[in-house]
């Protein structure tokens, strides 16, 4: 398993595991888009990708993602992964019935894709040459 440390305000507190992190579950094979480790919570973070509208769905596969990470890769005394499913877009209301009777954690949240870094963000990202330089490296 490779580990690399992320660039950020909090001290490098995520480390990246791994991106389409494999999970072999029976006699599948599944990948997590991005895994990571956040060290001040202690826990790993599964991170899902979508590139359109939130579905309920997804919902039920981070669940699934969670309870074989917690049970196959956790070690004692780390706390349960907490899962982040990223959309294009995503209903509100949606979301919050889907995630009502949920009871692992679970986050919704949205990106959009931008040609320029915005000011307020510049120097609190990692530069292209070391997002690169650390895609190289999980490679």
């Amino acid at each position: 398993m490779k580990v690399e440390t992320l660039p950020n305000k909090t001290g490098g507190q995520v480390c990246l595991i791994g991106r389409h992190y494999p999970l072999k579950i029976g006699n599948r094979r599944f990948h997590i888009n991005a895994l990571l480790y956040h060290r001040g919570l202690r826990c790993l973070i599964a991170i899902e990708i979508k590139n359109g509208k939130f579905k309920p769905e997804y919902v039920g596969k981070m669940q699934f993602y969670l309870a074989a990470l917690d049970d196959l890769e956790r070690v004692e005394g780390e706390n349960p992964s907490i899962g982040i499913i990223l959309c294009k877009s995503k209903d509100r209301t949606i979301v919050e019935y889907t995630l009502r009777d949920s009871n692992r954690p679970i986050g919704v949240a949205t990106y959009q894709s931008v040609s320029n870094l915005p000011k307020d963000l510049s120097g609190k990202l990692p530069s292209p040459e070391q997002i690169a330089k650390l895609l190289d490296y999980i490679e």
